[in-house]
Formats: C-alpha cells, structure tokens, sequence
C-alpha cells in the first residue's frame, strides 16, 4: 500500500502594500493569509492558491518549497 505524496507547498510573502487597490485584490491577499508586508505564509500549491497569488502577483513574491 503506498502513501500519498505530500501536496507540493509555495511560500507566499507580500511585498507591496495593498493601499489604494481595488476591495478584490485586498480580500485576495487577506485570503491568502497575509496581514502586512513582509508577512509570509505557506500554502499548498494547488490551482485556486495559484490563481490567487496570479491576481496579486504585483503584490507579492512567491518562492517553492
């Protein structure tokens, strides 16, 4: 019996301050978990946390784990 590979991760950290864009965009970086700059978190990477970090990629940087 083998065992699930675990789900790849990405680490999502916000680099530009979410001051003066649209709600969309701040209630995407909130959903992703990120308060202020340089705050980072670890999501697993899967299309819908992709497609959020997408919508703020001017907002943020992302790394693979």
């Amino acid at each position: 019996m083998a065992k699930a590979a675990a789900p790849k991760k990405i680490k999502v950290t916000q680099v530009r301050s979410t001051i003066s864009c649209p709600k969309d965009q701040k209630a995407t970086v909130k959903a992703l978990g990120l308060k202020r700059i340089n705050d980072s978190v670890e999501q697993s990477d899967t299309p819908a946390v992709r497609g959020m970090v997408f919508k703020v990629k001017h907002l943020v940087k992302v790394e693979d784990l």
